[in-house]
């Protein structure tokens, strides 16, 4: 190995076993023991916290070889750094180590139940491994009475504790500490009575509580949703990647017989490391709920939609698709396409094939959400193809980077792999995070965020004031919020063009990252390609075999909403999609009850399914290969974990509509069927190499906003709330956070702890809290904790409410 001499200085010599190693100074003995292949037990260290010594299980002989470096005792090998010319004798090799290990392991089944067989943990016990492995055969206090307490107790609604199993590893209350930075979990009393219980004081507010589950070695804590369900050595696991949101958390999918019995996390240290939200979890059950369509629907001549066969329903679909477009030839494409944004790129590739090669169309767009044009430009110019290793900003890169701007985005609640890196960066001295944002949220305060205060429309002014605090070293993430804000996205873009700051997108959903790479977005074709670009059309369409593409750009999602109330499209293909996410639910809503023809394809029944002429189930993440994009660019495959004959993956299905459009005279086959297929074409396609400039100038002026009565609404969706995806856990559902509305002082002062909010979509009635930093003249209410959400029952956000006193 070749080594830079100020590097060779940083070594340090040990032998362990008899074997010598040189490993970096500070290295703890048990990590340089791993580094020659001798495992040493443990129960309270963890790679990714911070050493402790609470257990005593790693003890090791460390004697005296004539250095000074030696000691008397057996000594702790997790707290213990190395020192040259060190030499460790583990219990490989020392009896003297072994006899220290077995008699802390004989302590610590004095008094642990023998409750293996019915334990969670038990098949994957640490505890039960090591004491074979490493305990005494007998025990020298048999027939003792061991201690027991009353069980379980509710740390949380998902979190239980069983305390006669605990053995004080301190792995939770320092994770809480560490790591969420959640005081949920705390040492209690002291000597023979600590144990683990619930902090004073401290409310139950983890997003992240479910970890300690997981790292806890002994089944001391147990999840309320999986206790006494299964058997660890009864389970199938598959390797996945989370649905939720945008991080691409790498998790672990135990499945028995069909059904998903858990979730756990997995190791991937340059993205989630160890770590996942409750959300990623525990937020499984609604891919098995009584809801879910099992089987394709069309609609008869009474009305009513009926079962069909999957032949049958792709023979209506292309029918109805052909004659919405022929009803609408002299005004345009006929037939909209909105995917939503929770596909995997493969079934995004179908989508965006679909709409050019048999519907003849650029009307097509992911984003059920609100939007803006500067923000589909923004999507086209600085972040298609941005990854890791080209130009895309990495997990590595928010612990480098020495100051972190977060612009639209609450890290905590919406992508929360982030926030658990900024965290650790943070602590660790080593990143500064900045916030333009409306107040001190909770997440921001634990990452000690210097907040720039900021009226929810005005980010793009605030960050033109940014200038002297960012440079090269610092890292700007916006938030898919920000398209909502005038001129936020530009003006993000050109304090990075001046300061040298790198810049990335933060989407909320896992889908979104790779729908722009596949091209479902009206200006965009797959790979980065332009639509306006005629060499990028050329490219496509030879390698989709077709003569030409369509050259006009296309309607972006509310231009398509508008253009089915108008009747100028006669057709709707739409994916996923909740009109209570989207800009203007009730326009939503009008929209899909106007268009001619609608064609769902979706998991549960929804108010989309219930008033489409052809409805056809699509598989979960579980029942399917695929891959996300997460927020960084970075590619993340995953294979099928279930096999449920009930649905198809999109591509399969949208390749049957295709292949019966053709038979009809109408465009193309996609010429794909599988995933496999898919991610063929599209690694034989590759991306664009030409120019990526925005296609169309945008006008990004922010006009002042003429002040009237109210408040100006901020918001955002929390971690844990009403989302339809985190349906059929009741215990998850339990832990979200009471909707408030949070207001400055003196309108607290004025109208008490309830109001009711109006804005020009209806009314609310909230308990209301100070918000102690909030910006004069805002109020902010999470997005979809009540009702039907903030857009459909009160107000587009950024506009002005009106707030009164309530009643109660």
């Amino acid at each position: 190995m070749t080594t830079t001499p100020d590097k060779l200085t940083d070594l340090v010599n040990v032998t362990i076993d008899g074997i010598q190693v040189a490993v970096p100074k500070d290295t703890l003995v048990i990590r340089a023991a791993e580094q020659v292949g001798v495992q040493v037990p443990r129960f309270c260290d963890h790679p990714l916290l911070a050493p402790v010594g609470a257990c005593r299980q790693c003890l090791v002989d460390v004697p005296d070889a004539g250095n000074g470096r030696g000691f008397p005792k057996p000594q702790a090998s997790c707290t213990l750094p190395v020192a040259e010319g060190m030499v460790v004798n583990t219990q490989v090799t020392s009896p003297v180590a072994d006899k220290a290990q077995q008699g802390v392991m004989e302590f610590l089944l004095i008094n642990h139940p023998l409750d293996c067989p019915v334990c969670d943990k038990g098949g994957e016990c640490p505890l039960q491994n090591q004491a074979m492995s490493n305990g005494r055969g007998d025990s020298r206090f048999a027939g003792n009475i061991k201690r027991t307490f009353p069980k379980p107790i509710n740390l949380s609604p998902i979190v239980l504790l069983d305390r006669e199993r605990c053995i004080v590893c301190q792995r939770c209350t320092r994770f809480a500490d560490e790591i969420a930075g959640d005081p949920f979990i705390a040492l209690v009393e002291r000597g023979a009575e600590q144990q683990i219980g619930i902090a004073d004081d401290a409310p139950f507010l983890s997003y992240f509580s479910g970890n300690v589950i997981q790292i806890c070695p002994v089944g001391a804590l147990t999840s309320e949703a999986y206790r006494f369900r299964s058997r660890p050595f009864d389970l199938v696991s598959s390797p996945a990647v989370a649905e939720h949101d945008a991080c691409g958390s790498a998790i672990r999918v135990d499945h028995r017989r069909g059904k998903v019995m858990r979730r756990q996390s997995g190791d991937d240290p340059a993205v989630n490391e160890e770590w996942i939200t409750d959300k990623d979890r525990f937020a499984f059950a609604y891919a098995h709920g009584d809801d879910r369509i099992t089987y394709p629907q069309v609609r008869g001549t009474d009305g009513v939609l009926r079962p069909a066969s999957w032949p049958e329903a792709f023979a209506v679909a292309a029918r109805g698709l052909a004659a919405a477009m022929d009803a609408n030839a002299g005004g345009g494409s006929g037939v909209g396409v909105l995917t939503g944004g929770r596909l995997t790129v493969e079934d995004a590739y179908a989508y965006s094939k679909l709409a050019r090669v048999a519907l003849g169309t650029n009307d097509i767009d992911f984003r059920s959400r609100p939007l803006s044009a500067e923000e589909t430009a923004f999507l086209a110019q600085h972040v298609v193809l941005t990854a890791p290793g080209n130009g895309g900003v990495t997990y590595g890169d928010l612990e480098s980077a020495a100051k972190v701007v977060l612009v639209g985005l609450e890290p905590e609640d919406e992508a929360g792999a982030i926030w658990l890196r900024l965290r650790k960066s943070v602590l660790a001295g080593g990143t500064e995070v900045i916030a333009v944002a409306p107040y001190t949220s909770r997440g921001l305060s634990k990452l000690s965020a210097r907040l720039v205060p900021t009226v929810p429309g005005d980010e793009a002014a605030a960050l033109a004031d940014l200038g002297d605090d960012v440079d090269g070293g610092t890292v700007i993430l916006v938030g898919e919020r920000l398209a909502t804000s005038p001129g936020a996205l530009t003006a993000a873009a050109d304090l990075a063009a001046r300061s040298g700051a790198r810049l990335a997108w933060v989407p909320r959903r896992a889908g979104d990252r790779g729908a722009i790479e596949a091209g479902c977005l009206p200006n965009l074709l797959p790979g980065g390609r332009p639509v306006a670009d005629a060499g990028a059309r050329v490219d496509i369409a030879t390698a989709w075999g077709v003569d030409s593409l369509t050259e006009t750009e296309g309607r972006d999602a509310d231009g398509i909403v508008a253009a089915l109330a108008a009747g100028e499209l006669g057709g709707l293909l739409i994916a996923g999609v909740d009109p209570a996410d989207t800009t203007d639910p009730a326009a939503t809503r009008a929209a899909i009850k106007a268009a001619g023809f609608v064609v769902a394809l979706d998991l549960r029944e929804t108010e989309v399914t219930r008033a489409a002429d052809v409805v056809l189930p699509v598989a979960p993440v579980t029942d399917k290969a695929g891959t996300f994009v997460n927020w960084e660019g970075r590619v993340r495959p995953f294979d099928a974990a279930l096999r449920n004959p009930a649905s198809l993956p999109e591509v399969r299905i949208l390749a049957g509509i295709a292949t019966e459009l053709s038979s009809l005279g109408v465009g193309a086959p996609l010429g794909l069927r599988t995933v496999e297929q898919t991610r063929a074409e599209m690694a034989q396609l590759g991306p664009w190499d030409g120019e990526r400039n925005a296609s169309a100038a945008v006008d990004t002026a922010v006009e002042p906003v003429e002040a009237t009565d109210g408040l100006v609404l901020s918001t955002w969706k929390q971690s844990i709330d009403n989302g339809r995806m985190q349906d059929g856990d009741k215990y998850l559902k339990a832990t979200a956070r009471t909707p408030v509305a949070l207001l400055p002082q003196d309108v607290f002062d004025a109208c008490g702890p309830t109001v009711t909010l109006t804005g020009d979509r209806g009314s609310v009635t909230l308990p209301a809290e100070v918000g102690d930093d909030l910006v004069a003249g805002v109020v902010w209410v999470p997005a979809n904790s009540f009702g039907a959400g903030v857009l459909s029952d009160l107000a587009s956000p950024g506009s002005r409410v009106r707030v009164e006193g309530g009643q109660g």
